[in-house]
């Protein structure tokens, strides 16, 4: 039996530790039982394909460019990332072309299809991103723990919990760990003035994703400020984990824990943060708190982003675009 080859073009690779790069080690592990799969940073990468699957419009329009032009008849799948669907198509030239060279596109929640253009929602497909099972723990109701975990850059708008920390005080019971890169040195900065001005904040830096799945694990929330997501890695790890999530209501956050979630604060507010997180610390002790409220709701919502249903849907795209082409 033939087992095709894919080539999956993923601009970041093992050294930016980000979603990006998980989803294409992820994707290249649930296919590897029915294709030979390989990652690269571009195409052409010295090696032939029957498939070509390319994550970021924009910043792999060249290779798709590239397959389309060598191989016209070959199919190329792209998956469009947070900047992609909430930025670059709207914007880019070159995001805009890659849309229209792709024979399928998947989105990886659902609120990002209102984005696209009506034309093309006929080849989208919704591909819900996975993670393993963890265990619930217990947890203490004497401190509330809370865990936030994005490189630093300007998308993931960490100054919300910045300023969010600097409302709290050591009385508040509340205690904020940060993990994430530097990648903008003056976000750097105002992370370290922040943890010597509020004792209760701590930037760990960058960690292995083992050790920030044990760090979401452990913490009673996991706090998502972003301005701009596609689907962000770290609340379906949260979610899976038994671990509830304070978001930014934005598209991308809305169509992974879903419309009707009570942990949402307006994009940009550290006061609603603020506000919310005393809120969860002050009913800890209490049946039915907002924190154990969203926890039933997160747990509602896990069965989605398991990886039987994202190997599924995956192995289903494949054989759909070897087939039409």
């Amino acid at each position: 039996m033939h087992r095709p080859t894919i080539c999956i073009v993923t601009p970041a690779m093992s050294d930016a530790n980000n979603g990006n790069w998980q989803t294409a080690k992820r994707w290249a592990r649930l296919l590897s039982a029915h294709c030979h799969v390989r990652l690269s940073n571009a195409w052409p990468d010295g090696q032939e394909a029957d498939l070509l699957i390319a994550l970021h419009a924009r910043r792999s329009a060249a290779s798709v460019a590239a397959w389309a032009h060598a191989h016209p008849t070959r199919p190329v799948v792209v998956v469009l990332t947070g900047t992609d669907v909430y930025r670059d198509i709207h914007t880019d030239a070159t995001a805009q072309a890659t849309l229209q060279l792709a024979h399928r596109l998947v989105v990886l929640q659902d609120q990002a299809l209102v984005e696209l253009p009506e034309a093309l929602r006929g080849k989208v497909q919704v591909i819900y991103q996975s993670c393993s099972q963890r265990q619930t723990l217990p947890k203490t109701r004497v401190h509330l723990r809370v865990v936030m975990v994005g490189h630093l850059r300007d998308e993931k708008w960490p100054q919300v919990l910045w300023q969010a920390a600097q409302q709290l005080s050591d009385a508040d019971g509340i205690y904020i760990d940060h993990i994430g890169k530097c990648l903008e040195p003056a976000l750097g900065q105002l992370a370290l003035a922040t943890a010597q001005q509020c004792p209760h904040y701590r930037w760990l830096g960058e960690r292995t994703h083992a050790a920030t799945r044990a760090h979401i694990q452990r913490a009673h929330l996991l706090v998502h400020t972003s301005s701009l997501e596609g689907g962000a890695h770290v609340v379906m790890e949260a979610l899976r984990s038994g671990t509830p999530v304070l978001a930014s209501k934005i598209s991308g956050n809305v169509g992974m824990l879903g419309a009707h979630y009570n942990g949402y604060f307006t994009p940009g507010s550290s006061e609603e943060l603020a506000q919310l997180l005393r809120m969860c610390r002050k009913q800890l002790k209490q049946a039915n708190g907002l924190c154990e409220q969203l926890q039933v709701q997160c747990a509602s919502r896990a069965p989605l982003f398991s990886p039987a249903a994202e190997a599924h849907d995956l192995q289903s795209l494949v054989a759909l675009s070897l087939q039409s082409h």
